[in-house]
């Protein structure tokens, strides 16, 4: 077993990046600029975003922070999001989720302009992934990618299982690993809750994708020998151990599964990371033009 290390491969792409938003620093006069929108206090949603944050500070970057209470109307956020698609300054804008009951993410998602839409989740950067045109990568399929080439990980006529079919993740995911390229080249089993068998399905898996979000639901019966482990689930249990107050747990059993893996993912330590480098690395794209003009 070895240890798809999330912090090693990070901490190296964004010494890369770090180099490039210097340049461009040096031959456009401004910094790449990340706005992230927060709306109420959620404690996992603070987390993330204040790690984005500060990655952002770390490779030479702008980032603006705007925050809203639970009671920010629909209406107001979108007036927000339309007020920052038109400023030339800023290269990408999230709105992290979860939103409160009263806010439809999808109208707020479609709200952005895709162009700056460097989480990806926007309906024209998925369907320009589909057909595999130039487009923003959902930031957690494109940091396992990042990742899986990093150790130079050959996928080509694989089988690729993945669990749990979001729009974040597991169903992006299912599509980058099919189509035509190195990661990818696999015959991919996209499954979630509802499948018959999950337990035979997954067990086929050369490379298992886990982002069903249920803690240790991946157990070491459900995983052949040599298999590749990929862990998305960040599951948060209050715990005494931590200084945080809060422990993280996949959703795979990690101590059950490590030993007959041949590359896993820990988490903390993970995807999770790789996450950051996928937004990082798509806003310094939106900054130099690389995907739109």
């Amino acid at each position: 077993m070895q240890l798809l290390d999330g912090k090693f491969v990070s901490e190296k792409i964004k010494a890369e990046i770090a180099l490039e938003a210097a340049d461009f620093l040096a031959s456009s006069g401004r910094k790449p600029h990340l706005v992230a929108i927060l709306v109420g206090n959620d404690g996992g949603s603070e987390t993330y975003v204040a790690s984005k944050m500060k990655n952002c500070e770390k490779v030479g970057f702008k980032s603006s922070l705007i925050r809203y209470n639970t009671e920010v109307t629909e209406a107001e956020l979108i007036n927000k999001i339309s007020e920052i698609n038109f400023d030339s300054e800023v290269d990408g804008l999230i709105v992290q989720l979860p939103l409160p009951a009263h806010i439809d993410p999808e109208k707020i998602t479609e709200a952005i302009n895709y162009k700056k839409d460097v989480d990806g989740f926007h309906p024209i950067n998925l369907g320009r992934m589909m057909r595999n045109l130039p487009c923003f990568i959902p930031a957690t399929p494109y940091g396992i990618l990042l990742m899986l080439e990093a150790y130079q990980i050959n996928t080509s006529g694989m089988h690729c299982v993945v669990v749990g079919r979001s729009n974040i993740v597991g169903s992006p995911m299912s599509v980058l690993m099919a189509r035509n390229s190195n990661p990818g080249n696999c015959t991919v089993t996209l499954t979630h809750s509802r499948t018959q068998n999950l337990k035979e399905m997954v067990l086929q898996g050369d490379i298992i994708v886990a982002a069903i979000g249920k803690k240790n639901f991946i157990t070491a019966d459900m995983v052949k020998p040599g298999a590749i482990i990929i862990d998305v689930g960040i599951n948060r249990e209050v715990s005494t151990e931590t200084k945080s107050g809060y422990k993280l747990y996949g959703d795979v059993d990690f101590e059950q599964v490590a030993p007959i893996s041949s590359w896993i993912t820990p988490v903390p330590g993970g995807v999770g990371l790789m996450t950051i480098v996928g937004l990082l690395k798509n806003t310094l794209a939106s900054a130099k033009g690389e995907i739109y003009s």
